[in-house]
């Protein structure tokens, strides 16, 4: 074989080879971000077949950090791919106040209160400073959308608002949250602030890397199901 032809042909097997091992990073750009550092792996995360990529927050209304970050959540809901999902999981801690938010907007979402109640929410607590401090003060605010107050009431004290509340906060146990806001891909991979992810829009820069890394990983598992 001629030599010019061959070093041409390995070239290009080397350009395909790492075109298959490192699709994330030809995707994401420069950065690599590093397990450990960046994210964490999620010990016994449970494996997913869903093509869905599913992005939860950790928070509380009563978190200042939360407030700060959620116009960074709005933003990127408005740019995130369409096969991503987003939910919010609202913790305790433990803390009686923060339970009671919990317990709220739980209700509020089974009774499929508008997605504009919760920034309204933060806003009355962090920028009018009315902090409500009850269910019956909750459930006045969230009957301004079009929610019956009474059933607001009884739906807050329900079999249904319990498992789901004891569901939510065993996951939060089971993703290793200690700090709010915190981010969860997949169940499988938390993101928080540090000194390596130092600002809210680096938190979503992980994140949009992962959710290339998991699209890839599905991609490749739906190959090799083939």
């Amino acid at each position: 074989m001629n030599k010019i032809v061959f070093i041409k042909l390995a070239a290009l097997g080397l350009s395909l080879l790492l075109a298959l091992v490192s699709p994330v990073q030809a995707q994401v750009g420069d950065v690599e971000y590093q397990e450990g550092l960046h994210y964490f792996l999620i010990e016994g995360a449970p494996a997913r077949s869903s093509d869905t990529i599913i992005l939860e927050e950790a928070f509380s209304y009563l978190c200042t950090h939360c407030n700060t970050f959620d116009p960074y959540v709005e933003a990127w809901k408005k740019r995130k791919p369409e096969y991503v999902q987003f939910r919010r999981i609202p913790v305790g801690f433990g803390r009686g106040s923060w339970e009671l938010y919990a317990r709220g907007y739980v209700t509020a979402e089974m009774m499929k209160v508008p997605d504009k109640a919760h920034t309204d929410l933060m806003d009355r607590i962090w920028k009018e400073k009315n902090i409500i401090r009850d269910m019956d003060g909750l459930a006045t605010f969230y009957s301004q959308y079009g929610l019956d107050k009474e059933k607001f009431l009884s739906t807050s004290r329900s079999f249904a608002v319990d498992g789901k509340l004891r569901k939510d906060q065993a996951l939060v146990q089971t993703y290793g949250i200690r700090g709010t806001p915190a981010l969860v891909l997949n169940g499988k991979y938390r993101i928080a602030g540090n000194a390596a992810v130092a600002s809210y829009d680096a938190m979503f820069e992980v994140v949009d890397y992962l959710i290339e890394k998991e699209k890839v990983s599905v991609q490749q598992a739906s190959v090799a199901a083939d």
